[in-house]
């Protein structure tokens, strides 16, 4: 036991201490932060205004496509084929001509543009006239869009679980946000640790290094201690990526809440610009995004089971990452270099990217016969499991995952360490899956 605690020291010591080490933890939530600065700044700063010539033949839509914070609409009262010929000098992003016929001919609107129409604003005229069309039909009917307005309603449904008698309340939103991002998590530590595990062991079988440390400790604790003081960088490096980049984004939230209130009403604009019936009900169903956003989100955190969350992430991140990183170990041991890993290393990763992709299935149902048994069987359950485990999941199937989980480690540990005291020591061989099966089967 001495031993193995050494050679998880050494392990830990040595890679917490490389220069790559400290870069990449400082610069993960740094590039995170970096990136949602990037879409906020060009979300505030938006684009350049586009000034559209509108031809209106039919009459009825004349003042109907509001202006806007991107376009600004301007209705000319020219011949289309003179409109045609002018607009390259004129200085407009695009042209819309509206036929007289178009209440026969609702298809037979042109928007004409030197380059590629945008598709924001393809839709804003088609759907500008599709609403006046509609008004004009309904009016004839006898029906006033005032009325039409009325009668739609936004329906909201509030999720509660009934679990022993109790009910409580769930949100579907929180629990498959929270569940994909610890899947995923899950999903990358395993490639990126196991593969660092991989990559340790081939470095000291090519160098001879391992010639020496074995004639002190046993293969077997060489394997082990090598996995978990990977194992602990690994947590060490999550936990250090989770404490920054919530400090920088608290830091950030605090900067872009002030700049907000400097900002204009964006609503406040564009409805200047609108007649006074249409502005007024875009300020009544405007919501008040500071207001609810954030007690939302905070409501719908609060009905996760968070304590079950964080310690059943911890075990499944510990639990996958040691099953996956045994066997990543042993290719490790196995080869020579790193061209001769892809024959073996991609059995041991389909597992875990079929779990990835059943995962999208499980999210739709989480209760499923397909999100059981793959959240019993050890080397899709890390991921699955995940993200069940935040719509709420019986305590005896986490107990019988966790258990099948320690079994398959136990299995995949037993099964490296055979091919790890062999392989560890064989130097020049190309190796086959034929000869690693006689590998686990060598006595001594």
């Amino acid at each position: 036991m001495k031993n193995i605690l050494l050679i998880i020291q050494r392990e830990y010591l040595t890679r917490v201490k490389k220069k790559s080490f400290i870069i990449l933890t400082l610069l993960v939530p740094l590039l995170m932060m970096g990136m949602w600065a990037g879409i906020i700044w060009a979300a505030m700063s938006g684009t350049d205004e586009k000034h559209i010539s509108v031809i209106d033949e039919s009459g009825f839509f004349v003042n109907k496509i509001g202006n806007g914070e991107m376009y600004s609409f301007e209705y000319i009262d020219t011949d289309l084929t003179e409109a045609k010929k002018a607009f390259p000098e004129s200085g407009k992003d695009a042209l819309v001509f509206i036929p007289a016929d178009i209440m026969e001919n609702p298809k037979s609107v042109q928007i004409f543009a030197e380059r590629g129409v945008p598709l924001e604003l393809k839709s804003k005229v088609e759907g500008a006239i599709e609403r006046e069309i509609e008004s004009i039909k309904l009016t004839e009917a006898g029906i006033t869009r005032s009325v039409l307005e009325d009668a739609k309603l936004n329906v909201s449904s509030e999720t509660i679980s009934l679990n022993d008698g109790n009910e409580k309340k769930s949100s579907s939103t929180a629990a498959t946000i929270i569940g994909f991002a610890c899947a995923f998590l899950i999903y990358i530590s395993v490639f990126i640790y196991g593969a660092q595990v991989m990559r340790g062991v081939m470095e000291e079988k090519t160098s001879r290094i391992v010639e020496v440390i074995i004639s002190s400790v046993k293969p077997f604790q060489l394997m082990i201690g090598k996995i978990v003081g990977v194992a602990l960088v690994g947590l060490t490096q999550f936990t250090l990526w989770i404490v920054l980049t919530l400090a920088l984004f608290s830091i950030g939230g605090q900067v872009v809440g002030s700049k907000l209130q400097d900002m204009p009403d964006v609503s406040a604009v564009q409805s200047a610009n609108l007649p006074p019936e249409v502005a007024a009900q875009m300020q009544q169903n405007q919501p008040d995004i500071g207001a609810d956003v954030l007690p939302d989100i905070i409501n719908a955190a609060s009905t996760l089971p968070i304590a079950t969350i964080i310690i059943s992430f911890l075990f499944y991140f510990l639990g996958g990452y040691l099953l996956y990183s045994s066997l990543f170990g042993a290719v490790g041991s196995a080869v020579d270099g790193e061209t001769d890993t892809q024959q073996f290393i991609l059995p041991i990763t389909i597992p875990i990217i079929a779990a990835f992709i059943i995962a999208q299935f499980v999210m739709r149902d989480p209760n499923g016969p397909l999100a059981f048994w793959a959240s019993m069987v050890p080397f899709t359950s890390p991921i699955i499991m995940m993200v069940r485990i935040p719509f709420g999941v019986p305590i005896w199937q986490i107990a019988l995952s966790i258990a099948l989980l320690i079994g398959g480690f136990i299995f995949t540990t037993w099964l490296a360490a055979r091919i790890y005291r062999i392989g560890i020591l064989m130097y020049g061989k190309k190796v086959t899956w034929k000869e690693l099966s006689k590998w686990v089967f060598y006595k001594g």
